[in-house]
């Protein structure tokens, strides 16, 4: 499908730069309701009764240090992206990007407040490092590293960030970035859910930086797609079989709850609809897909020409999803992470 077909013009003034001043502060937008514009407060009230909410618990890593070059002294900022095993030194291997003032090659050493990288290699801006410390990496990057914002927000993280940069219902550490859909959920709109009968069940999905790439190929199809890691329980799956055969929706807050589960039905055994997988996906979705899992959405407004404005547009229609962003660009809504959220309470059929 044509990348163009997904491109619109975002105001930068429409970007959210900060968090509203409460969690669930922002607006709703809901695709096909003939008053869509709502808040994120009323979202539990808009849930069927007897649903199945599925959150992605993936906590966000301080993958954002500074260092210096040695010898010299230089500047140079690290993303640590992932964790690639240990080298047969006993230190740490990891995948990163890294920005600095001369090109980043095989044997360049870096000094960090707690650490020490060296790289061994680089291949397609991604640097891969060996890291010794006198504790592991991710313990160190708790204290000492910075929320990794999006860059389109055009601004160094601040104190705050550390919390609404993450959900509050975050487990295990291993995104480098935010399933941005859930920011707006608080303990309370969690209770009321619960209230209504909402049974609320989790998986993890890694968060990578290709997520919020915009695709730069003409054609999606010819866009290289990004691999992210995710685990689907059998405890998760049990709870999708029983909703199917109560009748009820399956509800996805974010497009990655909406890849790991798409990914994991289309993995799963002939004759199964969904079934337990530990791994990782490159699944690309657009219109034409074929959903077998998720019934209704919750996600934020994305950025022009990305691999997720084409998923929504499969899961709405295409047609319905760019009219509800005109809509929303015409009545002001906040884009991006930080922005509101729009509800599709269900798939295109």
């Amino acid at each position: 499908m044509r990348t163009d077909l997904f491109d619109y013009a975002l105001p930068d003034v429409l970007i959210a730069r900060h968090p509203p001043e409460e969690r669930d502060g922002g607006r709703l937008f809901v695709v096909g309701a003939e008053a869509p514009h709502r808040l994120i407060r009323e979202f539990p009230e808009l849930v069927p009764e007897g649903a199945l909410l599925v959150l992605n618990e993936s906590r966000v890593r301080k993958a954002r240090v500074f260092g210096k070059l040695r010898p010299g002294g230089g500047q140079v900022e690290l993303l640590f992206l992932e964790a690639d095993g240990r080298a047969d030194d006993g230190r740490e291997r990891w995948r990163a990007l890294g920005r600095a003032s001369k090109p980043l090659r095989a044997g360049t050493v870096i000094d960090g407040p707690s650490l020490e990288v060296e790289v061994l290699a680089q291949s397609n801006g991604v640097l891969e490092v060996c890291v010794r410390c006198d504790r592991d990496l991710e313990s160190v990057l708790e204290v000492e590293g910075r929320v990794p914002l999006p860059p389109y927000l055009g601004r160094a993280d601040e104190p705050a960030d550390a919390e609404r940069y993450q959900t509050v219902y975050a487990g295990r550490t291993s995104s480098v970035a935010a399933p941005t859909a859930g920011l707006h959920l608080t303990p309370e709109l969690l209770t009321r859910l619960a209230a209504r009968g909402v049974r609320i069940s989790r998986l993890e999905l890694a968060v990578g930086l290709g997520t919020f790439r915009p695709v730069s190929s003409d054609d999606l199809d010819s866009h290289p797609m990004h691999e992210e890691r995710f685990a689907v329980s059998a405890e998760l799956c049990t709870e999708i079989r029983a909703a199917r055969e109560r009748g009820a929706a399956v509800v996805a807050v974010g497009t990655t709850v909406v890849r790991a589960l798409e990914s994991a039905a289309l993995k799963s055994p002939s004759g199964v609809s969904i079934a337990p997988f530990t791994g990782s996906t490159d699944l690309l979705i657009q219109p034409g897909f074929g959903f077998r899992v998720v019934d209704a959405l919750l996600t934020n407004f994305h950025q022009p020409r990305s691999t997720l404005l084409a998923l929504v547009s499969a899961f709405a229609g295409y047609d319905a999803t760019m009219a509800a962003y005109a809509e929303a660009l015409r009545a002001e809504y906040r884009f991006l992470s930080y922005g509101d959220a729009m509800w599709i309470p269900r798939r295109a059929t």
